[in-house]
């Protein structure tokens, strides 16, 4: 095992890690935000980077394509929203029958199962190769690190207006917020439109840095994101306890993911086994806190003073 081709291979490593740390982001305000499972997010993974290859192939911009992309996946956390609150679907059936229809919806958009987009033949904001020897500005990780602050920025602000906090509360209390005149049927599809959206953005990006769209480019997309926001609370969650710092941190959390797998190829690991090793991963950091306060935790003492 040589120590060079690790370290040649961590930049990319990182690149792809903070790609998809946008897509734990919109996992995070399901997850932790809202308190629903949503398992739309293996459907939309793959949604985004569809719809982006297809309209850079038409001859659209690449911002055009990722705002169609973006808009594309809202929709999708729109048609989840719908079984759940108008059709009293429970969450997690209700993401599993739309990432089952956007299976089918994705090959009509691709035409087939893959779509190749070339770096030389369209302008692309990031790729597979610009992340060593070229300039800064057109690093692919200093442009999705810029792309994960702004993002950070502006869901910051938005949490704190009167409607993100009315999203806040029913995730937190949903009957407390119907008796304070909250209507948590709209909150709850925004917040999966939002969520949605935010990887459908992460699907264009990572549509582009690996020079394709593939129909299961989202296969097993939640278990990545769950793990990130996992990872991210368990390394930051003692330091970062504002609301935007948490967000970051889940983009950490993604990051040394994608650097862990790395180093576990490079180790000569069966690449077979990556997917059980994250499920596993993901199974024992949302263990700890159950164990941690079961068999860890002093016993309360009952009764008072005598």
């Amino acid at each position: 095992m040589n120590i060079l081709t690790l370290i040649n291979a961590l930049p990319g490593a990182a690149a792809q890690g903070l790609i998809w740390g946008i897509m734990a982001i919109g996992v995070y305000l399901t997850f932790r935000i809202l308190d629903v499972a949503d398992l739309t997010v293996d459907g939309t993974m793959c949604t985004g980077g569809a719809v982006c290859v297809m309209m850079l192939m038409s001859g659209h911009s690449v911002w055009v394509s990722m705002l169609a992309a973006t808009g594309a996946g809202m929709l999708a956390g729109l048609a989840t929203g719908i079984f759940h609150t108008f059709m009293g679907i429970p969450a997690i059936l209700a993401g599993i029958l739309t990432q089952l229809g956007l299976y089918s919806a994705n090959l009509k958009i691709m035409g087939k199962a893959n779509q190749a987009v070339n770096g030389n033949k369209f302008d692309l904001l990031v790729s597979l190769r610009n992340v060593k020897n070229v300039p800064f500005y057109q690093n692919t990780i200093f442009i999705v690190a810029i792309f994960i602050v702004v993002l950070i920025a502006i869901l910051y602000w938005f949490f704190g207006t009167e409607l993100g906090c009315s999203l806040r509360a029913t995730g937190c209390n949903p009957n407390m917020s119907r008796a304070q005149g909250i209507n948590t049927d709209v909150c709850k599809v925004l917040g999966l439109m939002i969520s949605n959206g935010l990887v459908a953005l992460s699907s264009a990006l990572l549509a582009q840095y690996q020079g394709f769209a593939d129909v299961n480019m989202g296969r097993g997309a939640i278990v990545i994101g769950l793990a990130a926001v996992i990872i991210g609370e368990a390394i930051f969650g003692k330091i970062f306890r504002n609301f935007a710092l948490r967000l970051l941190s889940v983009a950490f959390g993604s990051i040394l993911y994608y650097l862990v797998l790395q180093t576990v190829i490079w180790m000569g690991i069966d690449t077979d086994l990556l997917k059980m090793l994250s499920a596993l991963v993901v199974a024992v950091f949302l263990a700890v806190p159950y164990w941690k306060a079961k068999y860890f935790s002093k016993p309360v003492k009952r009764g008072g003073n005598k």
